[in-house]
């Protein structure tokens, strides 16, 4: 094969990858368990710092499919000054620490900054994507239970092409290209975002990526056409309904829109036993299925997983997506064992 034909394959197969897929940033199934992920403006929502990992392995049994890990932390600059301990703190047997009693006293926070760091990486085949921004927020109330606020990140993305890994199906592939290496563009990414809460509800809208981005991978033997980066919006909305004393139901959905592809969404329905137990569903419009389970193992950590199955043809080669959520509540004096803000 001529040297000519095999950069021009080089071409296609990486601009593909930039232009063609639904969406340049990584999915996520458990972001209602994490909407910080989502729209910075949530950074410093609750009285604590909250700590989330996550590590999803999407499309297993599929070579070079994604697998997506990034870390979250995010809490307020200045506390609230809450006793510590109040009548979330106590379980006492047969009663619901979060039930209708608790939402009737609500009230929102006070006026207050958030700041938040993030780290995410995400790896398809020779092609990686490593991000890290920091967020700065702040929350004002509208009301005694409703606030508003907005939110800003900035940091960068580092894209890095492994040329070495490309594979065209050919023996004798150029050496040239196939010790090419590493070739690295670093971008500078921002997002900003808008968060309505109260007891009942909330709504978010949030852009990412607001700076499109050219980019192209070269070196003095492989070049890459000039691929783009364009901006995702997201809107978010959910709503907490109190079936019992005991168990929540949480329906939520979130429509995204990245040009020129058509609008998609999510909807998710969640059932949360007091303030200890969760289960959820999860359905991504021409994608595929979701169930989730959560635990919260006491007022410091929190454990999370959900498995995806997809509904398209991906699905006669995949084996189904796994995620696994771990977080820590840190300073956590308010008590809580699950978050007040953020259900």
């Amino acid at each position: 094969m001529s040297i000519y034909l095999k950069k021009v394959l080089l071409v296609i197969a990486v601009s593909i990858t930039l232009k063609g897929i639904s969406q340049q940033r990584p999915y996520y199934t458990q972001y209602i368990m994490n909407n910080y992920l989502i729209n910075p403006a949530v950074a410093g929502i609750e009285n604590y710092w909250d700590v989330k990992m996550s590590h999803r392995l999407q499309w297993v049994g599929l070579q070079d499919a994604p697998v997506t890990t990034y870390l979250t932390i995010q809490g307020p600059l200045h506390k609230a000054a809450y006793n510590n301990e109040t009548a979330t703190t106590i379980h006492a047997e047969g009663q619901n620490p979060r039930g209708e009693s608790y939402w009737r006293d609500y009230t929102a926070p006070d006026p207050h900054a958030g700041v938040g760091f993030t780290v995410i990486n995400d790896r398809t085949g020779p092609l990686n994507r490593l991000a890290a921004y920091g967020t700065l927020s702040y929350h004002v109330g509208l009301s005694p239970t409703t606030n508003l606020s907005g939110g800003i990140s900035a940091g960068f993305t580092n894209m890095s092409l492994d040329a070495s890994k490309l594979n065209f199906g050919v023996i004798n592939v150029d050496p040239a290209v196939g010790s090419s290496g590493l070739i690295n563009r670093i971008k500078p990414d921002i997002s900003a975002g808008l968060w309505l809460y109260s007891s009942d509800y909330f709504i978010g809208l949030s852009a990412q990526q607001i700076v499109p981005q050219q980019i192209a991978f070269s070196d003095n033997t492989v070049y890459v056409e000039k691929g783009k980066l364009v901006p995702h919006l997201f809107l978010s909305a959910g709503y907490r309904m109190q079936l019992t004393d005991d168990i929540s139901f949480l329906p939520s959905g979130l429509v995204r829109y990245i040009s020129p592809l058509p609008i998609g969404f999510d909807v998710n329905a969640k059932f949360q036993y007091q303030d200890l137990l969760w289960v959820g569903a999860n359905y991504r419009y021409q994608d595929g299925f979701a169930g989730m389970i959560g635990f919260n193992v006491n007022r410091t950590i929190n454990i999370g997983y959900s498995y995806d199955m997809q509904t398209s043809q991906l699905n006669t080669v995949s084996k189904g997506t796994h995620e696994i959520l771990i977080g820590f509540l840190l300073g956590n004096k308010y008590g809580d064992w699950c978050p007040r803000n953020l259900w």
